[in-house]
């Protein structure tokens, strides 16, 4: 098949296949009409690519699957280095996911340390005397209550 075949039916661009060639992880065979020819191991090194892409995975970082498929396996994470690149990307995902309990539980912190400020803030503004709430009384650019007279 050539070059734009091979894009509509993996779901990409041929600029994306001509960089993935660019990149070695595409091969590139010419016809002997002088145009791009491909085959159906090349739609699965594609589509391998982009699945790996799709879940977070950079493409240096598919570099082994594409290299397994190549070497004749049926599935490109069957070989040794493809089982590294899945166990490094789990541990980044585990160190990310750490990172965004930590990041939560500070943001949970800050709501609970806000919602009981706004509560004794509502509390002293209903007693007799207290103080007004200022974050809801005026509509910017009209007079406080201290400037009327």
């Amino acid at each position: 098949m050539r070059i734009g075949e091979l894009a509509e039916r993996a779901g990409t661009t041929t600029r994306t296949l001509r960089y993935y060639e660019a990149r070695g992880l595409l091969p590139v065979r010419r016809g002997s009409n002088g145009y791009r020819a491909y085959d159906e191991s090349d739609l699965r090194l594609v589509e391998q690519i982009k699945v790996l892409q799709d879940f977070g995975f950079g493409l240096e970082e598919t570099r082994p699957f594409v290299e397994c498929l190549r070497a004749g396996h049926p599935e490109g994470d069957s070989c040794p280095a493809s089982l590294a690149v899945y166990r490094r990307k789990l541990d980044e995902l585990d160190a990310l996911i750490g990172e965004l309990e930590s990041v939560r539980a500070k943001v949970r912190g800050q709501l609970v340390r806000a919602e009981e400020a706004r509560s004794r803030l509502a509390a002293e503004a209903a007693v007799p005397g207290g103080p007004d709430p200022l974050c809801e009384t005026t509509p910017t650019g009209a007079p406080s209550q201290e400037n009327e007279g």
